[in-house]
């Protein structure tokens, strides 16, 4: 179970995505509707160029003063997207978000976008391991 494929995970999963000049009222109403923590931002072609998600919301839009209705994706989305390939495990996609400190981790593959993964989304056990994971690495270090 350990070291499942990552798509395991994303079985029938329906993809949120929205273009760039979206606003992020849209973004949000989308969210809440769907239930879901995040947008992946693609371009026309169905390429990743960004990820918005809740914490973006808050700290970029909210914090920020901004109109959510003139407000588009493009101008508060996160960029830099930290991404796995479908033949990552699930465990290697929980160490990835613990590392970077985000909740939200796309799949990609050949620059197409497959799927997403949440914290969420994974069993105790994984969370287990990593935790004795980084418990060793700390020891070690």
């Amino acid at each position: 179970m350990l070291n499942r494929p990552v798509t395991d995970l994303i079985r029938k999963q329906v993809l949120l995505t929205l273009l760039p000049q979206a606003t992020i009222r849209e973004a949000s109403q989308r969210m809440r509707d769907r239930r879901v923590g995040s947008v992946l931002v693609t371009e026309e072609r169905g390429h990743l160029v960004g990820i918005f998600t809740e914490r973006d919301a808050v700290c970029r839009v909210l914090a920020e003063g901004r109109d959510a209705d003139q407000t588009t994706l493009a101008k508060v989305m996160t960029t830099e997207v930290a991404t796995v390939s479908p033949q990552a495990t699930a465990l290697e996609a929980l160490r990835l978000m613990q590392d970077g400190r985000f909740r939200h981790v796309p799949i990609v593959s050949g620059g197409r976008l497959v799927g997403i993964v949440s914290y969420t989304d994974f069993r105790g056990q994984e969370h287990a391991r990593l935790e004795h994971e980084t418990e060793l690495f700390e020891t070690i270090r």
